[in-house]
Order: C-alpha cells, then sequence, then structure tokens
C-alpha cells in the first residue's frame, strides 16, 4: 500500500527543512498540474512505500492566493493518507488558525511541533498531552533543522494513515455549532463523506467550494442554508466569516491558555529586533550587511577563489604540496596534440567548448560564497526583517512590501522570482512586480559583474555592491513611474507577514541550500551555455574573406557581421564595438553566455607564455565609463529566455509580455546612455547625444516627482 504524506504548515514554519530531512536526495521537483505553482515529492528516507508531498507554505484553507487554491485542491480532491502539520513552535497561536481548519477535512492529522528547542531557552513550557487532547489529534515535538524527532513524527503520520478513525472536530465554535450541525444535515452523507468542512465553507460562504457543490444540491437545499447564514448574520450583529474567525480564535485561545505557560522575560529576537527594525538604524545596518556580501563575494574571497580557477584550473595550472598540476587547456590540448586531432576540432574544443563553458565555470566560486551568505541570512530569520524594513520604504512611492519576497527570492533565479509574485493579490501589483523583479542581479548576472569588476574595474570593491544597489533604485524607480500611469494606478493595501524567530541555522542546511542554488547553475553552464558555446565559435571562426568561405580571424567571421549590423544601436551607451554587441545579445539566452561569449572571442583558454590569461585585451575595448554603462544595460536589459517563458506564463497575455520585455530593454538602455553620456560631459565631451540624455534626465525626474494620487487603504 503506497501511503502519501502530506506536509502542510505555515510559510517559515520549517516545512521544507522538515520535507528534506525526511527524503534526503530522493526528492521530485515539478509543478501541479494545470498550474506553474512548484510541486514537491519525495519518497521517505528507508520507506519506498511513502511518498512525503510538499504542499506550498499557506496561512488559511480559506484561499486568497494561488498556493492556498492549490494547497487546499489537493487534500480536498486528492485525499492523501493522512496529514503531517507542521506548527511554528514560537508563533502557537497563529499556526493553530490553519490547524483547525486541518481537522475539519476529515483526514487523519498529526501535527509536528516545531522549534520548541527556541521556545525552551526563553523559558516557554508547552503541555504536548493538553495541546492533543484539545486537538483531537497526535502531537509530536520535533527540531526539523537538527533532524530532533523528526523519525518519530514520520511514523506517527504511517500509522494514522493505516489505521484512519474518523476525528471528530473539536467543538470550538462556540454559539454556532448547531448552524454548523443544521448545515451538516441540509447535505446529504452519502454525498459528502467530509461534510463538516463543507458545512464551514457554506456558512463562511466560499465562493470555490460554494460553486463546487451547487450541481450536488438541489435549489431548495441552497434556500435552506443561505436562510440559516442569513439568520446567524443577523443575530450576531456580523458577516458569517468574521464570525466563524472570532470563534475559532475562542477556541485556540482557550488551548493556548491551558497548554502553553509564556515566560515573560524578552525574547532575544525582540531584542535584536529593537536595533536592526530601528526607524533610523534598519536601513543602514540593511546596506551595510549587503554591501560586505557582495563586496566579499565578489571581490573580497570569491575574487581569489575566481581567479585560481581562471589562472589554475582553466589555466596553466597550480602548484599542491610542491606538485605543479597542469591546467584543464593544457590537459586537454596535450591529448588533441599526442593524437594528431584535426586543427579545427582542436580549436572548437580548446578555443569554443573549454573557452566558452570555462569562463562561465571559472565563477562558480563567487556564486557558492553568495548562496552561503544568502542562505544564511535567510535561514537566521533577518531577510524577513528586510521584507518589513523595505516595505516602509516602498510604501512611501506607492510599493507594496509583498514585491519584496519575489526581489528576494530573485536573488538567486529570476524565474522562481517572477513565480513567486503570484502571492501578492492585486493584479496591477503583481503585474508591475513582475516588470520590476529581474532588475536585481541572479546568480547568472553575477559572472558578468564579476568579470566587469576583474578586467574593467581592476577589481574595484564598490562595483559589485553597487550593481544590486542599482537593481533595488530601479526597482524602485520604476514603482513610482508606473504607479502614476493609468496602468498599474490603484490604492496600496497593508502588508502583513510575520517575523519568525532568530535562530542560528546549521551548516548542513546552509550547505544544501547553496548547492540547489548552485548546482542550477553548473547544469546550465553544461547544456545551454554548451551548446551556445559551440555555435558562438563556429560562428567566430568561420566566414568570408578574399571571397572565399572557410576558417577566418574573429574579425572577418560570420558574427563579427552580424555584430557590426547592430553595433551602432550602443555607440550612444559608449560601447559599440561588435564583440560587446553579439555578447549582449547572446546573453538574452542565458545571462552567463555574455562571459562566454567574450571568453571565446578574446581567448580565454590561451595560456600565455608567463601563465597569466589574456583577459587584459578585454580592457582594451571599453573605457570606465563604457565599462559600467555596458554593466547597467546587460543588468537591467530583457531577462534571459527562461525567465521571459515565466513571464509569458504569469501574465498570461501576450501584450503584457511584449510591454514587460519592452519596458525593460527601454529603461535599460536609457539608464546607460544618460549615465554614459552625462559622465562623458564632465571629461569635456559634449554633442547631440549629450543634450538627448539631459532631456531624458529631466523627464525622468519630473515623471518621479510627479505628484500621485496613490493613497493607502487601511
Amino acid at each position: 500500500m503506497l501511503i502519501k504524506i502530506a506536509l502542510v504548515g505555515n510559510p517559515n514554519s520549517g516545512k521544507t527543512t522538515l520535507f528534506n530531512g525526511l527524503t534526503g536526495s530522493n526528492q521530485y521537483v515539478g509543478n501541479w498540474p494545470g498550474v506553474t505553482v512548484e510541486k514537491k515529492e519525495g519518497q521517505l528516507k528507508g520507506n519506498k512505500n511513502v511518498v512525503v508531498v510538499d504542499l506550498p507554505g499557506i496561512y488559511s484553507l480559506s484561499p486568497y492566493t494561488l498556493e492556498e487554491v492549490v494547497s487546499r485542491d489537493y487534500l480536498v480532491d486528492e485525499k492523501p493518507n493522512v496529514i503531517l502539520n507542521i506548527i511554528d513552535g514560537t508563533n502557537l497561536e497563529r499556526n493553530l488558525f490553519l490547524t483547525t481548519q486541518l481537522i475539519e477535512i476529515g483526514i487523519p492529522v498529526v501535527a509536528a511541533v516545531n522549534m520548541l528547542d527556541i521556545s525552551d531557552k526563553r523559558g516557554d513550557i508547552l503541555n504536548l498531552e493538553k495541546l492533543s487532547q484539545a486537538l483531537r489529534c497526535k502531537v509530536v515535538s520535533i527540531s526539523a533543522l537538527k533532524h530532533i524527532g523528526i523519525e518519530k513524527a514520520a511514523n506517527l503520520a504511517i500509522k494514522a494513515a493505516e489505521s484512519p478513525k474518523k476525528l471528530t472536530a473539536p467543538l470550538f465554535l462556540g454559539k454556532i455549532e448547531p448552524i454548523i450541525s443544521n448545515i451538516e444535515q441540509i447535505l446529504n452523507l452519502d454525498d459528502f463523506e467530509n461534510k463538516r468542512f463543507f458545512a464551514v465553507k457554506l456558512f463562511e460562504k466560499d465562493s470555490i467550494i460554494t460553486e463546487k457543490l451547487q450541481e450536488k444540491l438541489n435549489p431548495q437545499q441552497l434556500a435552506q442554508i443561505s436562510q440559516i447564514i442569513t439568520d446567524c448574520e443577523l443575530k450576531l450583529d456580523d458577516d458569517s466569516e468574521s464570525i466563524l474567525t472570532a470563534e475559532r480564535y475562542n477556541f485556540i485561545e482557550s488551548v493556548v491558555r491551558e497548554s502553553l505557560q509564556v515566560n515573560k522575560v524578552d525574547k532575544l529576537s525582540d531584542k535584536i529586533d529593537k536595533v536592526v527594525t530601528n526607524r533610523w538604524l534598519a536601513l543602514p545596518i540593511f546596506v551595510a550587511i549587503m554591501f560586505i556580501v557582495y563586496a566579499t563575494s565578489v571581490t573580497g574571497v570569491g575574487l581569489l577563489a575566481t581567479e585560481w580557477m581562471e589562472d589554475g584550473v582553466f589555466g596553466e595550472g597550480w602548484s599542491l604540496f610542491g606538485l605543479f598540476i597542469p591546467g584543464i587547456p593544457v590537459v586537454i590540448e596535450n591529448i588533441l596534440v599526442s593524437v594528431d586531432t584535426a586543427e579545427w576540432l582542436q580549436s572548437l574544443i580548446l578555443d569554443g567548448i573549454i573557452a566558452g563553458v570555462g569562463a562561465v565555470l571559472a565563477f562558480v566560486p563567487q556564486i557558492f560564497i553568495l548562496f552561503i551568505f544568502l542562505a544564511f541570512l535567510e535561514s537566521c530569520g533577518y531577510m524577513a526583517r528586510i521584507a518589513f524594513i523595505l516595505d516602509r520604504i516602498f510604501r512611501k512611492f506607492g510599493l507594496s512590501g509583498k514585491s519584496f519576497i519575489p526581489i528576494l527570492i530573485g536573488t538567486g533565479c529570476g524565474v522562481p522570482g517572477i513565480m513567486a509574485s503570484r502571492t501578492i493579490e492585486s493584479d496591477k501589483d503583481r503585474k508591475m512586480t513582475i516588470i520590476t523583479t529581474t532588475f536585481i542581479p541572479c546568480s547568472a548576472k553575477l559572472p558578468i559583474i564579476a568579470l566587469i569588476s576583474g578586467a574593467l574595474f581592476g577589481g574595484a570593491w564598490w562595483v559589485a555592491p553597487s550593481a544590486y544597489f542599482l537593481g533595488i533604485a530601479a526597482i524602485i524607480c520604476s514603482g513610482i513611474i508606473l504607479k502614476k500611469t493609468k496602468l498599474f494606478s490603484e490604492n496600496i493595501t497593508p502588508f502583513i507577514m510575520e517575523l519568525p524567530e532568530y535562530h542560528l541555522p546549521t551548516v548542513e542546511s546552509i550547505l544544501r541550500s547553496m548547492w540547489e542554488r548552485g548546482w542550477s547553475f553548473i547544469k546550465k553552464a553544461g547544456t545551454i551555455i554548451l551548446l551556445a558555446s559551440i555555435i558562438i565559435w563556429l560562428t567566430s571562426s568561420f566566414g568570408w574573406q578574399n571571397g572565399n568561405f572557410g576558417m577566418v580571424y574573429p574579425e572577418y567571421s560570420l558574427l563579427s557581421y552580424t555584430g557590426r549590423a547592430i553595433a551602432w544601436v550602443f555607440i550612444p551607451l559608449g560601447w559599440g564595438n561588435w564583440q560587446a554587441a553579439v555578447s549582449t545579445i547572446t546573453g538574452l539566452i542565458a545571462k552567463e553566455n555574455l562571459v562566454g561569449t567574450f571568453g571565446i572571442l578574446f581567448g580565454f583558454a590561451e595560456v600565455a607564455e608567463d601563465g597569466t590569461e589574456i583577459w587584459a585585451m578585454l580592457a582594451t575595448h571599453f573605457t570606465t565609463l563604457s565599462a559600467y554603462s555596458f554593466l547597467i544595460f546587460n543588468l537591467l536589459c530583457a531577462p534571459c529566455f527562461a525567465a521571459v517563458g515565466a513571464i509569458r506564463r504569469e501574465m498570461n497575455n501576450a501584450r503584457w509580455l511584449f510591454f514587460a520585455i519592452g519596458y525593460q530593454t527601454l529603461f535599460a538602455y536609457i539608464v546607460a546612455l544618460c549615465v554614459y553620456q552625462i559622465g562623458s560631459m564632465f571629461g569635456g565631451y559634449f554633442g547631440v547625444t549629450s543634450v538627448v540624455a539631459i532631456i531624458l534626465t529631466g523627464i525622468f525626474l519630473v515623471l518621479l516627482f510627479k505628484k500621485s494620487n496613490v493613497k493607502e487603504v487601511i
């Protein structure tokens, strides 16, 4: 018998950590049928007959977001054998709201109270036996982070699934319990297995459930139910959903009062928050932290590791305990020469594949170091505070703090960042977030930042952090301007978010997060970038010269002619050479391709006699100002094909897709142009393009500071 355990819990309750602990590497990641919400399934370690399903984190079974719809539909329609409900022990009252709803579904429930070790440290005492009696389901204490009690929780879930008992929902509804019972009686018992859940949802006037049941209920039954609800609302002078919510919390408060003893001493998290969320200190602390993260990752320790990769692994070689180990290009070249490989094939492998893919993989250390920092900040609870901090700033400009969540996810990859925008209820805010999320530098853009910083700015410490804050500024400025247009004008709704307790993440959880994000980058290098490198080598190695077609120098190649045909577009930006133009275009396939293209065109796989790489050739094609203009454009312009596909799915409208791509590219072009042209004026240059840049800057400032009609909804 195959047993399905559904993991259900609030966001930040430790659900995904528990899933990783229960399944290990036996995981399958896909999408739910018909939607693009990520679906995770995995075999329970040591038991092939048990499948664990990680449902999206939700607060309620009264759905407002796509994640909540997906989770509820799975529980109601797919009917897993058992629900393993993860409860954050540091926020018991808020988490139990979902628990009371899960019990009503009619599926066996096992409650796993997570993070009790944190509660114990601050002196709180939870009586699990009393909590179990009140909820009428098994309750177990776990620490998902430290893998304590997770096997016991899984075993209890399996036992509950193997011998399911008809659970009677807790009678927490007080005055309205008879009313729910009346609705249950109207619902035919033969038709509705989990009648109580449907009765409650009908009382709440849940539109999705009501629509689902209309075919099974006759008009007389619907009229009876409607009259019962109306009478109750008149009697209690409130709407049915609010009545039920109030009664539910009355029950929860009584349960918490009986089972939990709270230590009134100020929590460590509260003490830390007094500093990091302080009205005046919060933003400077955030800026300082992100500055340190990017400076260390790109120009600090990360740069040293990347230089070792470039000069050693993908260069001449390196010494290890007095033993010299030749680099990959040297080893491969010796093998190819020894077997008398054709010259064109040697060039393909060395100047195409190794140069293109190697140029990208050389930046893996910087990416891994960045992901270690981000994983720590996310796991310890600080990133949730950043959303809270930036909400106060975003609201002043007519933006929602919820937009920061997709932006935060987008630092790893733009695709899940775009998909995360569906948690925003407002359609206009969601569209605006989708359009602006990819302005933030993702892992694929990090090699571009590192390359420009190292090759064209001499490893300047400020370049990488400035790229991150440039993305933030682009998002804020775009939000201000777009919010003032009819397309996006809408009042702002409040941003409510639970701040998790601070805690030290385990080394395992940080390394797992780093590897999951980094491995997707490496896989891309072995697939998309490998194929692109071969195509770039072919088009840069073959062309017409003296009327004959064959292998030629890059200056006479097919790629050079293509580049020169489009390079004029970028002349006002300061980098009108064909190499930069084609690199920008190939970067649309995958942003890492930009670095791979440079690697092929400037001979990354060739090793000079003194053992140094010839990246210095790249610097001859740029000035400091044009290099930064090049960086700006490639960070802000249309994202890679995968992200464009995600935008298309989320927008579900061709016109909105083209608007998003067009806005991103135009915005990037204008910003890069203004930076280069106005910067050139300080160097003594002034021309027609300078006048254009001044006019565009003026228009931008007018739109930025124009009075907005957007109001905050309280």
